[in-house]
């Protein structure tokens, strides 16, 4: 039985590394005040754990320390990289390591900006640590956006206080179990409080570690609505990714990825473009997966993930995960990063938008959902589908809605909000997702043909998804 972790308070966080002799560092903060380190001067004995603690609050004094910002963007992980660059530079050559043998050196860095007095702009920053966990072995580092979430500049402060304490603490405690960190970076703070909604692990103690894995903790355990990775498996801050960009989105089960999913992505991507006369690199396209559908066998299985993502990695896809089991929230995230245009391509999943009962926990119901869901700068690309009671081929004109959302259907195919596919492979409507799962684990043959061809090679290779050599093929 595993024992429970105890969670101890920031200023006994900070008292028990101010009481070793092995942990010191520096502590660089810019936006917020010095709000970390401040729990270390206070706990007692920092002299045994503060090398230096500085905060190069003027624009002018923080260039001539750190440089300058190419795009006069202050608040961001280039800014924070290079705090933590020249931070532990300035460590190793001002300190004898032949004097201290024993020491663990840090750098300790964030720079944020709080609410501002007008509360238009909520505040956010980026907070990481380079640290050693051996004085002979080369720097870890972790770094995390976060979101503040409280309406009041002086709580914010005392928050990233918290959290940034947290962080240092679990670095060096916790420091080869990093789902631990990401669950200790909570302790004494509320998910009200704070987001975090992109952190990276890198170092020679987490080379084996999967930051898709991660993400996906991030997610799974509350601390944010939704994380994006590439197509190499490197988390991406959305903000940075979607920020002011177009927008294009499918949403599936990807287990595997199979015709259907693609042919559906391609032709409304064809669509999406050619109606707003797009280039290909004024869209960012997302695939993404729910945490419901995740979930949907029971408990999440991390393996099974790692192979969807695997897969629309290899396919050149950035992948979002999120939380957002109906549609409207997905489209109301997008709201809040994105100004421009927004498709999004689906089948049958359209009936699901025309069913009260998916409403169901939200006050406001149905036309609460629509409000957020049929905004101006959103089009749905649907491709067509088979009913599954008559087998007849559903478009926009002849999709069938409950009697009492007819009118309501009508309107919005009126405004144009439905964008019928029609360039589509009639041969890839008996595609079955769940079919095709179904033959791969009973080990059936003809499913190689309803999936690209490389998929069908990954899965063959590395046997995903219950796939086995031994099985007829």
């Amino acid at each position: 039985m595993t024992t429970p972790r105890q969670v101890l308070s920031p200023k006994q966080k900070a008292l028990i590394i101010n009481l070793r002799d092995d942990i010191y560092g520096n502590f660089s903060e810019i936006g917020a005040g010095q709000e970390t380190v401040r729990f270390f001067f206070r706990a007692g004995a920092a002299s045994h754990t503060i090398a230096k603690a500085m905060s190069a609050y003027d624009k002018d004094y923080s260039d001539a320390i750190y440089g300058k910002e190419p795009n006069n963007r202050y608040v961001s992980q280039a800014r924070l990289i290079k705090m933590l660059d020249h931070e532990t530079e300035l460590m190793e050559e001002r300190i004898d390591r032949k004097a201290y043998p024993n020491r663990k050196f840090f750098s300790y860095a964030n720079t944020v900006t709080t609410i501002d007095y007008k509360k238009t702009n909520k505040g956010h920053g980026w907070v990481g640590i380079r640290f050693q966990l051996s004085e002979l072995e080369t720097y870890n580092e972790i770094i995390l956006h976060v979101c503040f979430h409280e309406n009041d500049s002086r709580l914010q402060q005392e928050t990233l206080g918290v959290l940034g304490t947290n962080l240092i603490y679990g670095a060096f405690f916790y420091g080869d179990d990093p789902r631990t960190i990401i669950e200790s970076l909570y302790d004494e703070l509320g998910k009200d409080q704070i987001e975090i909604d992109m952190i990276n692990f890198s170092g020679p103690r987490y080379a084996y570690v999967d930051n898709r894995l991660m993400s996906l903790q991030l997610v799974k355990n509350g601390m944010t609505e939704a994380v994006v990775f590439g197509p190499h498996g490197k988390n991406l801050f959305p903000a940075d990714e979607l920020y002011k960009k177009n927008l294009f989105a499918v949403r599936g089960s990807f287990r595997p990825v199979n015709n259907v999913n693609i042919d559906m992505f391609e032709r409304g991507l064809e669509l999406f473009q050619k109606e707003n006369n797009f280039n290909p690199d004024e869209i960012r396209v997302l695939f993404e997966i729910t945490l419901a559908n995740l979930r949907a066998s029971g408990e999440i299985n991390e393996r099974d993930f790692l192979d969807r993502a695997d897969i629309l990695g290899k396919l050149g896809y950035t992948v979002l995960i999120s939380n957002f089991s109906e549609y409207y929230r997905l489209i109301d995230y997008f709201g809040r990063l994105t100004r421009g245009k927004i498709g999004i391509s689906m089948g049958n999943s359209i009936l699901d938008i025309f069913d009260e009962n998916y409403y169901a926990n939200l006050d406001g119901g149905i036309m609460e959902a629509f409000g957020k869901l049929f905004r101006k700068n959103v089009q749905i690309y649907l491709y067509p589908f088979l009913s599954p009671s008559t087998k007849e081929i559903l478009t926009s004109e002849n999709l069938k809605v409950d009697e009492n959302l007819k009118d309501l259907y009508k309107y919005f195919k009126a405004n144009g909000k439905f964008t019928d596919i029609t360039n589509y492979n009639e041969n890839y409507l008996s595609i079955s997702g769940k079919r095709i799962l179904g033959q791969i684990v009973m080990g059936e043959s003809g499913w190689e043909g309803k999936v690209p061809k490389i998929v069908t090679d990954m899965i063959k290779e590395r046997k995903m998804f219950g796939y086995s050599k031994g099985f007829i093929n």
